[in-house]
C-alpha cells in the first residue's frame, strides 16, 4: 500500500521552503509510519537554512528533527507500536553496532537524524525505525494540559540538556551554571533544578532571565552588565552565600555562540565539568591549559540517547519541567514566516509547527 504525504522541502539555502507531495510505501521491517502531530523549530534547522551548515542528505530535503506523532502503520517486527503516541528521537542510533552495544550510540556511524540524514518532520508523515521510539502515556499527558504536538520539543530541547545533566553527574547540592537560556538552555535550568542543583542562569536577554526566576533559576546574571572576572566573582559569592562548593561547578554552554562559549570557559574552576551543548560555526580562542590547571573536564554533547527519553518525559509529565509557557504552536503552512521571525529573534517561545 502507498501513502500520499505532504512535505515542506528546503531546495537551497535562504530560498523559500516549498510544499510538495510525495508517495511513500508502507513501512518496511522494523519501521513505522508516523502521522506528525507537531515538529519544533530548532536553532539547528536555522543553521542549515541560513548559516551554511551542511546536511548529510543532499538537497532537496525536509528539515525538522523535534517530532511527536502517532504511529498509523507498522512494519514487520514493529507491530507493538501500532496506534501509539510517540516522540521520535532526534538522533536514532542503529542499536546493533559495537558502539551502540557499549552504550555509546551518540557516535554510532549508522545513526539517523531526521532533517539531516533523511527527510524530517516538517511534513504530514514520516517513516522512521521503530527502535528507540519513546511511547507517550496519553492519560498522564491529558492531566498536564499539554497535547501531543507540544511534546515534539522534548526530542531535542529537553532531552539534549537532560543527557548533558546526566553526563555532568548533576546531583543535589551541586552548583549548576547555564550560559544561554534560550530553547535548550531554559530547559537545562529546569532540569538541573529538578535534579537538586542550585542554578545560575546567564544570558544577554533580560526577559528570558526574568522568566526563569519562576522556573528553577536561583540567580540570574546578565552578561551585558557583568562579564569576565566580575561574572566569576558574582558566581563565587553566590556559592559562598548558599553554602555551595567553590569547586566542581557543572557548566552548560547552551548559547551556541562564540561569546557564550568564551563566557562558559571563563567560569572553569577546580574540578569543574563543562558541557558544550550549543553549536556555532564560529571559532573561539581559549587557553586549553586551563583544563589542566583546574583538573577540569570539557565534554561535548551530541543529541540524546533514546534510553534517556522516558525519564526526561517523566519530568514533564510529573510537572517538574514546565513546557507550556515556553512553546507556541503555528500552522505548518506558516513555516517560511516562522523561520524568518525566529531567525530575526522576534519569537521568544519555541515554535511548534502543526500540520
Amino acid at each position: 500500500m502507498s501513502h500520499t504525504i505532504t512535505r515542506w522541502e528546503m531546495r537551497a539555502a535562504n530560498e523559500p521552503l516549498v510544499e510538495t507531495e510525495a508517495t511513500i510505501d508502507d513501512p518496511g521491517v522494523g519501521e513505522v509510519l508516523v502521522e506528525v502531530a507537531g515538529c519544533g523549530v530548532c536553532h539547528t534547522d536555522l543553521g542549515f537554512y541560513y548559516d551554511g551548515v551542511r546536511t548529510r542528505h543532499p538537497l532537496p530535503l525536509t528539515l525538522g528533527h523535534e517530532i511527536s506523532g502517532r504511529v498509523i502503520a507498522a512494519g514487520e517486527g514493529a507491530e507493538q507500536w501500532q496506534d501509539a503516541a510517540v516522540i521520535i528521537p532526534a538522533v536514532m542510533p542503529c542499536g546493533e553496532c559495537d558502539v551502540c552495544k557499549r552504550g555509546m550510540g551518540n557516535i554510532c556511524a549508522r545513526q539517523l537524524m531526521p532533517g539531516n540524514d533523511m527527510h524530517g518532520g516538517f511534513a504530514s508523515h514520516i517513516v522512521v525505525p521503530a527502535h528507540g521510539l519513546c511511547r507517550v502515556d496519553e492519560q498522564r499527558l491529558a492531566a498536564t494540559g499539554l497535547v501531543l504536538a507540544d511534546l515534539s520539543v522534548i526530542a531535542d530541547a529537553v532531552t539534549t540538556p537532560y543527557q548533558s545533566a546526566a553526563q555532568l553527574g548533576i546531583q543535589a547540592g551541586d552548583l549548576a551554571i547555564v550560559v544561554g537560556v534560550g530553547g535548550v538552555g531554559g530547559y537545562a535550568v529546569q532540569i538541573a533544578s529538578a535534579m537538586g542543583a542550585k542554578v545560575v542562569a546567564i544570558d544577554i536577554a533580560q526577559d528570558k532571565l526574568d522568566r526563569l526566576q519562576e522556573y528553577g533559576a536561583d540567580l540570574i546574571l546578565n552578561s551585558r552588565d557583568i562579564s569576565g572576572r566580575d561574572l566569576k566573582k558574582a558566581v563565587k559569592a553566590f556559592a559562598r552565600e548558599n553554602g555551595l562548593r567553590q569547586t566542581e561547578w557543572k557548566i552548560f554552554e547552551c548559547s551556541g555562540s562564540a561569546p557564550g562559549q568564551l563566557t562558559a570557559y571563563g567560569l572553569l574552576t577546580f574540578g569543574a565539568r563543562l558541557a558544550v551543548v550549543g553549536f556555532t560555526m564560529d571559532k573561539v580562542e581559549v587557553r586549553l591549559s586551563n583544563l589542566m590547571a583546574f583538573h577540569a573536564t570539557a565534554v561535548g554533547n551530541w543529541g540524546c540517547l533514546p534510553e534517556y527519553y522516558p525519564p526526561a518525559l517523566d519530568l514533564v509529565l510529573d510537572g517538574k519541567v514546565s513546557m507550556g509557557v515556553f512553546i507556541r504552536q503555528y500552522p505548518l503552512s506558516q513555516i517560511n514566516e516562522v523561520f524568518t521571525a525566529a531567525h530575526a529573534g522576534e519569537i521568544t517561545q519555541r515554535p511548534v509547527l502543526v500540520p
